[in-house]
């Protein structure tokens, strides 16, 4: 039976994934900040599909939050066969508009912890020559759209970069970029999605299914449903300037409030 860590399990995509893994009788180790949705998480996935689930406490925007989790990924005697990247979060107003301590976390979280927990779990996935990585991103990685989407696309980058350093090792990594998600995100970061139209928003088990499906067939950037796919293909293709415009007016209309 194979073990599977998931960064920022609790909630939204992080959990989908524990599920379905789960229920695939994949062994668990979840990580997120908040210790009582940890226990009461893991107790209902051992319950419902008898497998093993460890939980580990970390704040990844604190140095011994990714240390923690280093080690744990690093254990040659307990090795993590995938690691799912999921933790992340969102600041509320514009740039200038957000304290730089708040930015500096979300840069932490969004890629200090990706690179060092990465660099982690594949080191040990190299020697055995077989693992897996999932970093999550977003279709914001495509827009120009501050802080966020630039974080975003540095997971992008890095994933498909490390992807092809890594080719032939027995190690795959794959960027998964989904779009709106219905999970706890946008609330936990005070932002209003009324004026989000109901056709752009996804399911979280559907795009975990995609995902999961994406990675067995070798793909190193994931962007479930169709919609997504004809949008971020026009971002790619568009020219830079005729880009930024269109994130800029389009974020004015459907990013959060």
């Amino acid at each position: 039976m194979t073990t599977v860590l998931i960064t920022g399990a609790t909630a939204g995509i992080g959990a989908a994934f524990a599920r379905k893994l789960a229920a695939d009788h994949h062994d668990l180790v979840l990580v997120a900040r908040d210790k009582e949705r940890l226990d009461q998480q893991a107790a209902e996935l051992h319950d419902r599909h008898g497998v093993e689930v460890e939980v580990l406490r970390a704040d990844l925007a604190e140095e011994a939050g990714i240390a923690a989790v280093e080690a744990r990924l690093g254990d040659p005697e307990r090795p993590v066969n995938l690691l799912v990247n999921n933790a992340g979060f969102g600041n509320k107003g514009r740039y200038l508009e957000v304290p730089l301590a708040d930015e500096l976390r979300m840069l932490k979280v969004h890629c200090e912890a990706v690179l060092r927990l990465t660099t982690a779990a594949t080191r040990v996935m190299r020697e055995r020559r077989r693992g897996a990585v999932v970093n999550v991103a977003s279709v914001a990685a495509f827009t120009a759209r501050g802080t966020y989407g630039a974080s975003k696309a540095w997971v992008v980058q890095f994933t498909t970069g490390v992807a092809q350093d890594l080719a032939g090792s027995g190690v795959r990594l794959m960027a998964l970029c989904p779009g709106f998600v219905r999970t706890e995100f946008h609330e936990r970061a005070g932002m209003g999605t009324d004026n989000v139209p109901g056709w752009l928003w996804l399911d979280a088990d559907k795009v975990v299914a995609a995902a999961l499906k994406d990675l067995a067939q070798g793909k190193t950037l994931s962007v479930p449903d169709p919609r997504y796919k004809a949008l971020t293909g026009l971002m790619r293709l568009a020219p830079r300037g005729v880009m930024q415009k269109a994130s800029s007016s389009t974020g004015r209309k459907y990013g959060p409030k």
